[in-house]
């Protein structure tokens, strides 16, 4: 597929002055430019509510990019009746999720990024307007919570610190987590060898550097179970639980760790598919 690229002058914004920044309490005008990335494949029957809940935002400082993996549904048809509202999509052909990821944040400008995929969306439109209020100068990461929801319930999840449990288990998701330019400078993007977890090695990457996020009991997002990494089939729970253990191991600090992990993965993998199966 011939790619599409459709650029709204992105050298220039660059360089222009970005949309008027909100005035603080004391008066001054300081407020971050927040990039939201949508990753889209093929995502027709919720992209129009994904895109609505970004640009119906009562926050005006941000900068909204999507990127298309070369859909062959109606998603390209949806972005375009949209295109007045976005400051920069493309749609091509990509290496997995990680790669589209990657390229939002290469394509950005803002100070903070956040990852809102095509099956997700904000819970109402001043969601990011409160968001930002109680992120602090200088924070590297700020994680609110999130709104998992199925054909039976909805279920809130809220973001925990980065501790030891994070040697097993990711602790944070990305559609309810700000993330500053400054970190992706200083650890780079998204590992592309992973197709599901690749969250989860980043937030590992950032703990094993001494990184700390900042914690927010708000609801952001809705994320959806329709995703790669919420399928509760057991080859799909398999391929993620494989990717998690490879991660385990790129990112060994030590010998005792080692053995914990040996332990831990001869446990829970027989643990999880017998809970699948039932």
């Amino acid at each position: 597929m011939a790619s599409k690229l459709f650029l709204l002058a992105h050298l220039q914004r660059k360089n222009k002055i970005k949309p008027q920044a909100q005035q603080g309490a004391d008066g001054s005008s300081n407020s971050p430019c927040i990039s939201i990335v949508t990753i889209v494949y093929n995502a027709e029957v919720f992209l129009e509510q994904t895109i609505e809940s970004v640009i119906n935002q009562t926050y005006n400082h941000i900068e909204y990019i999507v990127i298309d993996g070369g859909s062959d549904d109606d998603s390209v048809k949806i972005i375009k009746r949209y295109v007045d509202a976005i400051d920069y999509w493309v749609s091509e052909p990509d290496r997995g999720i990680a790669h589209a990821m990657n390229k939002g944040i290469q394509a950005s400008t803002g100070d903070y990024i956040l990852f809102l995929h095509a099956d997700d969306y904000f819970l109402n439109e001043h969601v990011v307007q409160t968001a930002v209020s109680q992120i602090d100068d200088g924070c590297d990461i700020a994680a609110f919570n999130i709104i998992f929801q199925n054909t039976d319930r909805s279920i809130e999840y809220r973001s925990r610190d980065f501790d030891y449990w994070l040697n097993f288990k990711t602790s944070l998701r990305h559609q309810a987590v700000f993330c500053s330019r400054v970190m992706f400078e200083r650890l780079g993007g998204f590992d592309e060898s992973y197709n599901i977890a690749m969250d989860y090695e980043f937030w590992l990457r950032a703990y094993r550097e001494g990184i700390k996020p900042n914690i927010f009991n708000y609801a952001l997002t809705c994320m959806r179970d329709t995703g790669i990494s919420s399928r509760s089939d057991w080859p799909s729970m398999k391929r993620r639980f494989l990717e998690e253990q490879r991660i385990h191991y790129q990112h060994l600090p030590n010998f005792s760790m080692c053995v914990i992990y040996k332990i831990y993965w001869a446990l829970y993998l027989p643990y999880r598919y017998v809970k699948s199966k039932r």
